[in-house]
C-alpha cells in the first residue's frame, strides 16, 4: 500500500509532463448556493472531446477526486469534479461527513439539482462534446450519479464505484435514458442484499441498459487508496478491485463514446 501511492504519483507525473494537464478551480451556483468544482483537461489536445463529470465521496471534493480528474484528463477527457455540498464545506470527520451526506440522501430532489448544476458546467464548457458526456461517482458520489440518471439527464452513461445502491423511488427508473454501470464490492457491508435486489429490479423493470459487476473480497471504498487495508472495518482499499474497476470504466467509455 505504501509503495503503491509513490508509484501512482510517479506515473501520474510522467503522464502529466507529456500531456500538459491544465487544472483550475471553477466557482458556480445552484440556486443561491455557491459551489466550487475542479476542472481538468489535456491542453495539448485540440478541439472538443468527451466530457466526464466526477462526484465526490462523503467528505466532499478532496485531493482524491482531483487526482481522479487528472487521471481521466490524461486519457483525453474533459473532466469536471462537481461540488455537491457548497464552497468551503469539506467535512473533516466521519460525523460531519455523515451529516452532510444524510442531508442530501434524505432530499433526493436537492441532490439531483446539485448534480445537474455540475453537469451543466461540464456540458457548456467549450472543450466538451455535448453528445458524449458521462458521469462517475465514488461512494456518496456513486449514489449521486445514479440519481442524476434517474432525473432523466441527457447523458451517455453513469458509473458508480462502491456507491449506495438503494432504490427509494423505483418508479423513477423509467426516466433513465443512459446506460448504467455499477461497480460494487461483493463484501460491502454498507449495501444490503435487499437494497441490491431492489436496485436490480428497478433497472430491470424500466428496461435500462445496465451492468452490475461485483468484486470478490472487496468492501466499501475499494478504490480509495486513503481507506486503509483492513477489510474487517467495512471500508478498505483493494488494489485488484481498483485496477479492475478502472479498466471496466474505460471499456464502458469506449462503448458509449464511440
Amino acid at each position: 500500500m505504501k509503495l503503491l501511492i509513490p508509484i501512482l504519483l510517479t506515473l501520474g507525473a510522467a503522464l502529466t509532463a507529456q500531456a500538459q494537464i491544465h487544472t483550475e478551480a471553477v466557482e458556480y451556483k445552484q440556486g443561491d448556493t455557491v459551489l466550487e468544482g475542479y476542472l481538468a483537461y489535456d491542453a495539448s489536445i485540440k478541439g472538443q472531446r468527451p466530457g466526464v463529470l466526477i462526484v465526490h465521496q462523503w467528505k466532499g471534493l478532496t485531493d482524491y477526486e482531483k487526482k481522479r480528474a487528472e487521471m481521466l484528463a490524461q486519457l483525453g477527457y474533459n473532466v469536471f469534479a462537481a461540488d455537491i455540498y457548497g464552497k468551503g464545506i469539506r467535512p473533516q470527520s466521519s460525523q460531519e461527513a455523515g451529516a452532510q451526506a444524510g442531508k442530501f440522501k434524505n432530499n433526493r430532489d436537492l441532490l439531483r439539482a446539485r448534480a445537474q448544476a455540475g453537469l451543466a458546467v461540464l456540458q457548456k464548457h467549450e472543450l466538451t462534446d455535448p453528445k458524449r458526456v458521462a458521469a462517475i461517482g465514488y461512494c456518496f458520489g456513486g449514489t449521486t450519479v445514479i440519481e442524476l440518471a434517474r432525473s432523466g439527464a441527457d447523458i451517455a452513461g453513469v458509473v458508480s464505484f462502491h456507491g449506495g445502491l438503494d432504490s427509494p423511488h423505483p418508479e423513477d427508473g423509467k426516466h433513465i435514458k443512459c446506460k448504467v454501470l455499477a461497480l460494487h464490492g461483493a463484501d460491502d457491508p454498507h449495501v444490503s442484499a435487499k437494497d441490491l435486489a431492489a436496485f436490480e429490479d428497478e433497472l430491470r423493470q424500466a428496461k435500462v441498459d445496465w451492468q452490475l459487476v461485483k468484486y470478490g473480497g472487496a468492501v466499501h471504498s475499494f478504490t480509495d487508496w486513503n481507506a486503509g487495508n483492513n477489510p474487517a472495518q467495512g471500508a478498505a482499499y483493494n488494489e485488484k478491485a481498483d485496477r479492475r474497476s478502472w479498466e471496466a470504466m474505460k471499456q464502458f467509455f469506449a462503448e458509449i463514446f464511440k
